[in-house]
């Protein structure tokens, strides 16, 4: 059985799928991971296959008018959907190069053409998400909008903003199809429902433990755990980051991912005066672009990178910008989150970690002060029952398989498929 994994984006998007195709891959499946070129070393580095994906959708947000452009300037906006189309043709064109001979597809929806290709192929497509954007229900709003909740109905009907939001590349994504022999699709088509109607299976790699699931879920569509990719056991620390760590009690971590606004270089002023005023140690994560520094104190130690779920454990806290990916490995670590989102599901993240008591309330990055930064390292430094609390959902999550979950599930969808083609 082939399977493909296609996914889009930055490293949070692609190390989940790296651990699904593991352990597919251990299950006897014949995986490829399809991704931008940028991945290909990690990916090959898992014993996976690798298939090609372009990078140029990633350079650009390493553009500092593109991320002017993610931070809210609509004429900027404007701009960079037009440097983009292209971009996303050349992609939707080498996705179909790697869907070739697959049998089974599991795509995330920030690829856009997963759903296209198991249409035009005729196998199994599975949808695939670390945050539970699409599916609607009446328990809470759509975690792209503000953290207000309306009542039962209008909490499912925010989840319509899902489908609007790849409006302004319907065009291009609709050129494509016809390529392909397939109708266009209507703009706010529902990505949930196949062509005959049938609907499609919907894996949400989260722990029930952080996002209980709906009741109102359709059968469909699954929390199955978070996909954790171990790599503790094969990292080789360097000597220096050894050294720091065990020259004083344990730092608090600091890392904003691989955007931090326009201006990096203020971010870390704010980082390092608020760590001088808790007189904090800390590890200061530059390895994508986030943060950055040149002349630091003793009491900090700049990291380019290095596993989260070797490092999170042997941190005091962890201050980071609430991607789904590092929100998760800081909740498994056990240890309390300070999370500084910038936009999309981040901001959601850290009210989740809000509302369970492991963290203080979010501080958003265009509120990220050093006086805010001070009070919030301090809450999670000093607060015993958030500290306590922050150690028991550690222990739950380190107890969860969400792989073997999703394997389990793909495989009954797998054999459901077959029994209905007989």
């Amino acid at each position: 059985m082939r399977v493909l994994l296609l996914t889009l984006g930055t490293r949070g998007d692609v190390q989940p799928f790296v651990a699904l195709g593991r352990g597919l891959k251990e299950a006897g499946f014949d995986v490829t991971l399809c991704t931008s070129d940028r991945f290909e070393p990690f990916v090959e580095a898992h014993g996976l296959r690798y298939a090609y994906l372009n990078s140029e959708l990633l350079a650009l947000t390493d553009d500092p008018e593109a991320r002017r452009a993610l931070e809210g300037s609509k004429r900027k906006a404007l701009e960079l959907i037009g440097h983009v189309k292209p971009v996303i043709r050349r992609t939707l064109d080498e996705a179909w190069a790697a869907a070739q001979g697959a049998d089974l597809i599991v795509y995330h929806p920030k690829a856009l053409a997963g759903y296209s290709l198991a249409e035009k192929l005729g196998v199994p497509g599975v949808l695939s998400l670390p945050a539970p954007l699409l599916t609607p229900t009446a328990a809470f709003p759509n975690p792209l909008l503000p953290r207000v909740s309306w009542g039962g109905w209008a909490n499912r009907l925010s989840y319509v903003l899902s489908r609007f939001v790849t409006a302004p590349y319907r065009g291009v994504l609709n050129d494509w199809r016809q390529v392909l022999g397939l109708p266009g699709r209507p703009l706010g088509a529902n990505d949930l429902v196949k062509p005959d109607g049938e609907p499609v299976r919907a894996l949400y790699s989260v722990s029930p433990h952080v996002v209980p699931e709906p009741d109102d879920w359709p059968e469909h569509t699954h929390m199955t755990g978070y996909w954790f990719l171990d790599e503790r056991h094969a990292y080789e620390p360097p000597d220096a980051l050894v050294r720091f760590l065990a020259a004083g009690p344990p730092p608090v971590y600091v890392g904003f991912g691989s955007i931090a606004g326009s201006s990096p270089a203020a971010a870390t002023e704010v980082v390092l005066e608020a760590l001088r005023r808790t007189r904090q140690r800390g590890i200061l994560a530059t390895g994508w672009g986030g943060l950055a520094a040149e002349a630091l104190p003793e009491t900090v130690f700049k990291l380019d990178a290095a596993p989260h779920d070797w490092l999170f454990p042997r941190v005091t806290a962890v201050v980071h910008h609430g991607g789904a990916g590092t929100t998760a490995e800081g909740l498994r670590s056990g240890k309390p989150s300070v999370i500084c989102p910038f936009f999309g599901d981040q901001p959601f993240w850290g009210e989740r970690v809000h509302d369970l008591g492991v963290g203080p309330a979010p501080l958003p990055q265009k509120r990220l002060t050093a006086d805010a930064l001070e009070a919030a390292i301090r809450a999670a430094t000093s607060d015993q029952e958030v500290r306590r609390r922050a150690e028991r959902l550690g222990e739950a999550l380190r107890g969860e398989d969400g792989v073997r979950t999703a394997i389990q599930i793909v495989q009954a969808a797998l054999r459901r498929s077959r029994a209905a083609s007989l």
